[in-house]
């Protein structure tokens, strides 16, 4: 048997497109399929923001400040004479890049580490996994906050204190993943054939432990949400006259008694969107379990 066919003999048989056949399984269960249309709306509202927004959000009118919703003002304006609706949907274009920027980088930081160390084990996995408890010893919000303390305000800073946070979470699952993996007998076989690392990691590794990370990357982004809204809240996140919905609901906090109806669109919102990650996490977790026992 030649190198190559030895190597391709090694790997489990995934069968064509497994992603596809994954994601079919997720739109046959109700839920993920409402939680995935909802997503994909956001996705199009943010897109097509200037086209769906009925007023420009950034445009003051102090004479008609704090009003109630209208057939002018479907959901009224806030404490500037801003239509809330326009802001809502403005704000949709945070939502929609900041959790994958945030997470994006916890992958691109705890994806490559995490393999490393649950294939090679020994100091290399210690020191590693030493740095990561020191690190998940923090309460997440308290380095978020530290690190945009050091970085400055705002949205860049603010996704890349969320992905430094959430990459140590990251790599604990990739390690649990790929020491688990790398017992398996098809490792073995590469090894004994002349794979290199690179070739054994992201070729037989990799896609071994792409349903839990799936799994776990789905989860963290409706936490990143709420990290950078809290963050925002806060005014450590987006920085006015940008619309977010952290720094409405923090606006309408304030003015919680002159509007106290304010908090409901964005608070509203928040909740939706991240109950549906939260969803669709749940039953990305239940079809790759299902697919494993099967």
């Amino acid at each position: 048997m030649t190198t190559s066919a030895a190597s391709s003999a090694v790997v489990p048989s995934q069968g064509k497109r497994p992603a596809f056949r994954t994601v079919r399984l997720i739109l046959r269960r109700p839920a993920g399929a409402v939680s995935f249309a909802f997503l994909v709306g956001l996705v199009v509202t943010a897109v097509f923001a200037p086209v769906l927004a009925p007023y420009d959000p950034y445009a003051q009118s102090l004479s008609e400040q704090f009003q109630g919703p209208s057939a002018a003002h479907w959901l009224g304006t806030d404490d500037y004479g801003r239509d809330v609706l326009s802001r809502l949907i403005y704000a949709t274009r945070i939502v929609v890049v900041a959790p994958v920027v945030a997470v994006g980088i916890a992958v691109l930081l705890g994806l490559p580490a995490g393999l490393l160390a649950g294939y090679l084990r020994g100091r290399f996995d210690a020191v590693l996994s030493r740095i990561a408890d020191a690190l998940l010893s923090i309460p997440a919000i308290v380095a978020a906050i530290a690190i945009v303390a050091v970085l400055g305000p705002g949205i860049g800073p603010t996704m890349i204190a969320i992905g430094l946070v959430f990459a140590p979470r990251l790599y604990r699952i990739v390690r649990g993943a790929t020491l688990t993996v790398v017992e398996e007998g098809y490792i073995d076989a590469a090894e004994s054939i002349g794979c290199s690392t690179r070739r054994i990691l992201w070729g037989h590794c990799l896609p071994n432990v792409l349903a839990p990370l799936l799994v776990q990357v789905t989860l963290m982004m409706g936490f990143a949400l709420l990290a950078e809204a809290g963050l925002s809240f806060l005014g450590l996140g987006v920085q006015l006259p940008e619309a977010s919905w952290g720094s409405m609901l923090k606006a309408a906090a304030d003015q919680q008694f002159r509007a106290p109806y304010a908090v409901v669109p964005p608070g509203v919102c928040l909740t939706l969107t991240i109950l549906a990650l939260n969803t669709l996490g749940d039953v990305v977790r239940d079809v790759t379990a299902d697919r494993k026992n099967s």
